[in-house]
């Protein structure tokens, strides 16, 4: 557990990278992808004007769970799956404190998946970040619930005859207010995602395709190569037509039974085009399962509605509840009842 009780008061208009980098040597795996995430959040939070004392991390198990110890905040390393559970609980108890959720494929989606979906549910205002390498890294190489079918690795050596889960698609079935997609080294568009995530009232998903370049190496090469992600990224920009490609030359459009087809943008014209509404729940399912090879992969935000969080809607049921009947200790209100005496 990384706790630091102490924490001096910061000025947020001065903060930098430096200020949220603690004196842990950070150790993961040369080259894999969770050292990009960090820098990446580490240099986004000072534009926020957040002071840094009211920043909480929380994380359950894997390797991506060791991110509190690397954030010069508040913190807590948890128990595995677990994580969204207690940062629920700090998160009801400090309203005003921005609680973030460091999880991985495994983590959140196999021993953690009930919590997840719950807390996507209730829109409690939690910030997650979901790294997704498809494989369970800290336990040396299993298939995880992200794995492609067929994925051969030491628990499944004749191939994993899973179905994989698609964590967007989890999150848009669990109601999430807030899905996004980004990818571990996109230096653009990681620190846009999580600044969205951030100014998002409610629960924020974010899912990061992250590499492991020791048991996965080369999962997200199709979207992560410079000279192979122009071809293969969909970037959605809310009310911008789904177009792709190095001159925007392909776009989405539907076809027949409302499937979606990849299409010439100037032979089908760009008024055929779909134009992407993060506020339409019919059109983030829809994107959601478009797959490589078959179709460009999205990235950005598939999902953004409005819906009062549960904490704001805690909150006020105590205020009605004490405005309703006045301040009390515990013992009346144990008493206020029906009660008896067993002799």
């Amino acid at each position: 557990m990384s706790v630091y009780p102490d924490l001096p008061k910061s000025d947020a208009t001065t903060l930098n990278r430096k200020d949220f980098a603690t004196d842990q040597d950070v150790r993961w795996c040369p080259g894999c992808g969770d050292y990009a995430i960090l820098a990446q959040v580490q240099r986004t939070l000072p534009s926020l004007g957040i002071p840094r004392e009211d920043y909480c991390f929380i994380s359950g198990i894997g390797c991506s769970s060791r991110f509190p110890y690397y954030m010069d905040t508040y913190g807590m390393h948890t128990i595995h799956g677990r994580a969204p559970a207690i940062a629920s609980g700090v998160k009801s108890q400090n309203p005003n404190l921005n609680v973030w959720v460091i999880t991985g494929d495994g983590d959140s989606l196999s021993i953690g998946g009930n919590h997840l979906i719950h807390v996507l549910r209730r829109n409690v205002g939690l910030k997650i970040i979901l790294f997704n390498n498809e494989i369970y890294g800290l336990t040396k190489g299993q298939y995880s619930p992200t794995s492609p079918q067929g994925t051969t690795k030491k628990s499944t050596p004749m191939g994993s005859i899973d179905y994989p889960f698609t964590p967007i698609r989890v999150a848009l079935g669990a109601e999430a207010t807030f899905v996004g997609r980004a990818i571990d080294t996109d230096a653009k568009g990681l620190p846009a995602m999580i600044k969205r995530a951030a100014e998002h009232n409610g629960t924020a998903l974010v899912e990061v395709y992250q590499n492991c370049n020791i048991f996965n190496d080369g999962a997200f090469t199709f979207i992560s190569d410079r000279k192979q992600k122009v071809h293969n990224e969909l970037k959605l920009v809310h009310g911008q037509p789904l177009v792709f490609g190095p001159d925007s030359e392909k776009g989405i459009a539907l076809g027949d039974g409302l499937r979606p087809v990849v299409v010439n943008v100037e032979e089908h014209g760009l008024e055929n085009i779909l134009v992407h509404d993060e506020t339409n729940p019919a059109m983030a399912y829809f994107l959601s399962c478009l797959k490589h090879p078959e179709f460009p992969t999205p990235t950005g935000v598939f999902r953004c509605v409005e819906r009062p969080s549960y904490n704001d809607m805690l909150h006020q049921q105590i205020k009605d509840a004490k405005d309703a009947k006045g301040a009390t200790s515990v013992q009346d209100i144990i008493e206020s009842s029906h009660i008896w005496t067993v002799e």
